[in-house]
């Protein structure tokens, strides 16, 4: 059957849940009729199924959901680019102050790239220094270990350049995951790219990050190299001193520098605007080919035989250079916290942001605390497995001739303040349910007694599960206090670990403890084994859920929240971060549109996270396209999550001004029992009057459950629905209908087809 003249499709987006396309069009069979298996448009195949549907009123479905959910490898690959991600996202939830972010974005680039140097320094501390430095020359840590025996044979020069080469796999494979897991966006290309995303989320380019990626990766893998060269050549310094060593190692430290300035100051277009200037391509090809050329020198170097004098305690300088990153980051993330303080005092137009305005640097801590957990972790299994069972730690005396085995002190107190800082955050979320618990239960009994006024005496029971939903839905603005007191303990532990520089951090409160035998030495190594255990718990949880969210769609709903969050941003920070899947589905989604329009008209439905795509892409679509569009969003957390979090780019200004671009043919439908979804202009709160204007239109509020007793034709009571499915309400059905005719007017009523 061919296109009708005045057809008007609905075309239906789905969340973060990665629902079937049969399931998100209510329909047995269906055909693809556009995109590929990562991500597609597909409609009801006819013949098949019945619908009472006028002609000329047609749905389908975009199925986006595969290209954030894959294969279990591709999960778990994931879950290790994780800080990279948070941090990614930090520069995203800055406030709105109608610029260009100040220095929030160099401030959060910078941090990134310390993330990289600590993921390479984790590296070089498993390998160069645990194994190649520490292990091998003795006896006692080979013993019944082959696989070791052969490297104790090479004299200290060459292990460790061998061993060196391992840190340098490590980071060829964080390119190689970032490039994999971004070939299925590549298949759709936006316009052309922007500089470092710190726009108007409306602007041609905004979602091609190509170019972008492309020069930060340059940048990292210079950095990454950089820390690896000033570890090698430093230790040489300390035990085969010569000027060719002094020369490579001001070389290395200067590699890091500049690879600073590149990251502070924003990349040069050429004049068209079209590509990067050709001095900026020049210095980044420049500082590629010299990463790598120092890189090999430092290898090369390494190799040189040494004296054969038996190494001890850590590799030289390894310790020094992970509390002076530290070091580093504490002053960064006090520069971040400050210059978010600043902004958000100047900010316009926010209400009650979540976070209290301070998620740029909550989210860039958890970053820095994910980093030096898994460092900490991975350290301290090696160290562990090769010592065989004992944790290091300073105040339980090593065994006879055997080595210590001891990773960097600033790892070990990483462990106890992460302890700390789980015991406190969990503490808080606790008190702050209890003390909310009343509050919130008045809120839902006055939801469900206005909802359901008169019931029976049995169905108070249902009444009173309903209640609960609703209740428990207004848990996420409940969690403020703990980010915050997150923030605060990260802010101090980063700062007393940095204290360590100074002599004045854990290291020296490590060896005066050594030293006294005393009770607070004893629950100080304590504390410390059982944060190891707590750090390797939690990385153990995290991989537990990445597969369940692979397994279990129920599970990936609930985890796929922020996941879905942290990659719905362009990589504008750090460029191992997993890649923004809306670089794709947004200029797809327009693409599709924009040829709807050319037969008719298109009502946008958006659920859940489809809403947030559906809304980026209509702020992507000209004039004469929006004009034959009308948005649908449900279970919608435009407001609840992304314009109090992103306010700069998805704040009250910004969905205002969406509003107004589609004439207001806009219709948000929500229930109070749903935890993620909720009202875009009105008040959350019941009883509050109606926003004047257009806006106050939008909104529609559903009863959750229809009702609490069993209708006469059926035999229980209707189910919570709380956050799926809304397109099988009735009053969504009511919804499309109300938009199609205010596209098209009068041309979509039954008995009206064409």
């Amino acid at each position: 059957m061919g296109a009708l003249a005045h057809e008007v499709v609905e075309l239906r987006v789905h969340g973060v849940s990665g629902t079937s396309a049969e399931a998100l069009l209510d329909h047995p069979v269906v055909t693809r009729v556009a995109g590929d298996d990562h991500a597609g448009f597909y409609r009801p195949r006819p013949g098949f199924g019945i619908s009472d549907r006028p002609e000329c009123l047609r749905v389908e479905a975009y199925r986006w959901g595969a290209l954030t959910a894959g294969s279990a490898v591709r999960t778990l690959s994931l879950l290790f680019l994780l800080p990279f991600m948070l941090i990614n996202l930090a520069v995203w939830a800055r406030p709105p102050t109608g610029g260009d972010g100040g220095i929030i974005g160099p401030v959060c680039r910078l941090i990134a790239a310390t993330l990289t140097a600590a993921f390479v320094l984790s590296v070089v501390g498993a390998t160069v220094d645990i194994v190649g430095w520490q292990c091998t020359p003795y006896e006692s840590c080979l013993r019944g270990r082959g696989y070791l025996v052969w490297l104790a044979e090479l004299p200290l020069g060459p292990r460790l350049a061998l061993l060196a080469l391992l840190p340098v796999a490590a980071l060829r494979l964080l390119w190689w995951l970032g490039k994999r897991s971004a070939r299925v966006f590549e298949a759709f290309p936006a316009a052309r790219g922007q500089d470092h995303g710190e726009e108007r989320i409306d602007r041609p380019g905004f979602w091609d990050d190509a170019l972008v990626v492309r020069r930060l990766r340059v940048i990292h893998v210079a950095v990454g190299l950089g820390t690896l060269d000033v570890m090698l050549l430093g230790a040489k310094i300390q035990r085969y001193s010569q000027p060719i060593a002094y020369v490579l190692f001001i070389a290395a430290w200067g590699l890091l520098a500049a690879c600073a300035v590149l990251l502070v100051r924003p990349a040069r277009r050429s004049e068209d605007g079209s590509q990067r200037g050709p001095a900026d391509l020049r210095g980044i090809r420049t500082l590629q080919i010299a990463a790598t050329t120092l890189t090999v020198l430092a290898i090369a170097y390494t190799a040189v035989p040494q004296s054969s004098q038996l190494p001890q305690g850590q590799l030289p300088g390894y310790e020094g250079a992970v509390a002076a990153l530290v070091a580093v980051q504490a002053a960064l993330l006090t520069v971040l916290t400050a210059a978010t303080l600043a902004q958000r005092r100047r900010a316009h137009h926010v209400a009650s942001p979540w976070l209290s305005g301070l998620a740029s640097p909550v989210l860039a801590a958890a970053a820095v605390a994910a980093a030096y957990g898994f460092s900490a972790a991975l350290v301290y299994r090696v160290a562990d497995f090769l010592d065989r069972g004992d944790i290091p730690n300073p105040v339980r005396p090593s065994k006879p001739g055997a080595p210590l085995l001891e990773p960097p002190v600033s790892y070990r107190w990483a462990a106890l303040a992460g302890l700390v800082a789980v015991l406190v955050v969990a503490a808080t979320i606790f008190w702050q349910l209890l003390a909310t618990r009343r509050r919130r239960a008045r809120m839902a009994e006055a939801i469900v007694r206005r909802d359901f006024p008169d019931v029976p005496p049995e169905a108070l029971p249902r009444r009173d599960d309903v209640r609960t939903a609703v209740a428990r839905a207004a848990i996420p603005e409940q969690l403020n206090p703990a980010v915050i007191v997150f923030l605060v303990l990260s802010l101090l532990g980063v700062t007393t670990t940095a204290l360590d520089v100074a002599g004045l951090g854990p290291s020296d409160l490590s060896a005066r403890f050594a030293h006294t035998g005393s009770a607070a030495a004893t629950a100080l190594a304590l504390a410390t084994d059982v944060g190891m255990y707590v750090i390797g718990l939690i990385g153990l949880g995290i991989l537990v859920l990445g597969l369940l969210s692979y397994r279990s769609e129920g599970t990936r709903r609930t985890v796929a929240v922020i996941w879905d969050l942290g990659t719905f941003w362009p990589r504008t920070v750090h460029p191992f971060a997993p890649p923004c899947y809306a670089e794709r589905a947004v200029p797809e989604l327009a693409k599709r549109i924009t040829a709807l329009t050319t037969r008719g008209a298109v009502i946008l439905s958006g659920h859940s996270h489809g809403s947030v795509l559906a809304a980026a892409t209509l702020l992507q679509l000209p004039a004469d396209v929006r004009s034959r569009v009308a948005l649908l969003t449900h279970g919608s957390p435009l407001h609840r999550l992304y314009a109090r979090l992103c306010p700069a780019f998805l704040g009250d200004p910004t969905l205002y001004e969406l509003g107004s671009r589609i004439g207001w043919r806009w219709v948000n439908l929500w229930r109070d029992t749903d935890p993620i979804g909720g009202p875009i202009f009105s008040a959350h709160r019941p009883g509050e009057p109606p926003l004047p204007g257009p806006a106050g239109t939008v909104d529609r509020r559903l009863r959750d459950p229809h009702a609490v007793v069993a209708a006469p034709d059926d035999t229980v009571p209707p189910p919570i629905a709380r956050h799926w499915p809304y397109h099988t309400d009735r009053t969504y059905e009511a919804a499309v209908r109300e938009l199609a005719d205010r596209l098209n007017p009068g041309q979509c009523h039954p008995g009206n087809e064409h």
